[in-house]
C-alpha cells in the first residue's frame, strides 16, 4: 500500500470538504437567497429556462421548480472571480441570441425542440462549448446537491448510523 499516495488523497477530499460553502451541500431557496440578484430579471428568468431545458420535470420536479438557477446565481456571484462572471453573463446572452437567430424568438418563448436544438448547436460550438459545460455542470451539481433530491432521492443522512442509547445487555457467560 502506498501510504504518502493515501495520505495526500484523504488531505485533498478534506479539503475539497472545508473549502465547499456550507450552503453549497442540501441547499434550499431559503439558503441560497440573494441579498440582491445578480443577473437582471430576464436574465434570470432565461438561466431558470435553461436549466429547465437540461433537467426538465419528469416524475420528479425539474431544475425551475428547485429553484436551481439561484443556485447557479449564487455560485456566479459568490464564488467566480471577475472574468469568469463576465464569461457566464455573455454565454447566456449568447443562449437568447442563438435562438433569436434561428427560431425568431427568444430562448424562453422556443417549445422544448427548439430550445434541444440551440444547446446542442452550442455544445458543438468551439467558441459556445465552455459556457454550455459550465451552465450544464452548474445545474447538474445544484440539482443533486438540492434538499430534495438529497432527502427525497438519495436518502442523505448527515451523519451516517443511528445511535441506540438504550439496548440490551445480555451477562458473559
Amino acid at each position: 500500500m502506498k501510504r504518502r499516495a493515501a495520505l495526500k488523497n484523504v488531505a485533498v477530499a478534506f479539503g475539497g470538504l472545508v473549502s465547499l460553502p456550507a450552503w453549497a451541500e442540501n441547499w434550499n431557496e431559503r439558503s441560497v437567497s440573494l441579498s440582491s440578484s445578480y443577473f437582471s430579471p430576464k436574465e434570470s428568468v432565461l438561466l431558470a429556462e435553461v436549466a429547465e431545458t437540461i433537467i426538465p420535470v419528469t416524475d420528479t420536479p425539474g431544475a425551475k421548480e428547485l429553484g436551481v438557477h439561484n443556485f447557479i446565481q449564487k455560485i456566479v456571484a459568490d464564488c467566480m472571480d471577475k472574468k469568469n462572471q463576465e464569461f457566464f453573463a455573455s454565454g447566456l446572452a449568447a443562449v437568447d441570441t442563438a435562438a433569436q437567430k434561428k427560431f425568431t424568438k427568444s430562448f424562453a418563448s422556443c417549445d422544448t425542440g427548439q430550445r434541444i436544438s440551440v444547446l446542442n448547436e452550442m455544445e458543438a460550438s468551439p467558441d459556445q462549448k465552455g459556457f454550455y459545460s459550465m451552465v450544464k455542470g452548474l445545474t447538474i451539481r445544484g440539482y443533486l446537491t438540492s434538499e430534495y433530491v438529497m432527502t427525497n432521492l438519495t436518502h442523505y443522512e448527515m451523519v451516517p448510523g443511528h445511535y441506540y442509547g438504550c439496548v440490551p445487555v445480555s451477562p458473559k457467560k
